[in-house]
């Protein structure tokens, strides 16, 4: 489930190669997950782990998570036994 959600939100990253060389990515619709590196596939990596850390503080706070092309992440809470 995260990793074909994580796939999903990939396919709609956007990149640029800035002025100095380095590549800038982000994720239109996802507030704050970008990533800057020099070399692109360096960027894409970084821009894969800020978005997991994201994930997992919108699952932590209990914030809505956008659903992507019908896929979502739903969190159920257990109870304890």
């Amino acid at each position: 489930m995260l990793t074909k959600y994580v796939q999903k939100a990939l396919e709609k990253a956007q990149y640029k190669n800035l002025e100095d060389g380095s590549w800038f990515a982000e994720i239109p619709g996802f507030q704050g997950v970008w990533a800057n590196k020099s070399v692109v596939e360096d960027c894409r990596q970084e821009l894969v782990e800020v978005l997991e850390e994201w994930l997992i503080l919108k699952i932590r706070d209990h914030d809505p998570i956008p659903v992507i092309e019908g896929v979502g992440i739903k969190i159920q809470e257990v109870l304890a036994a």
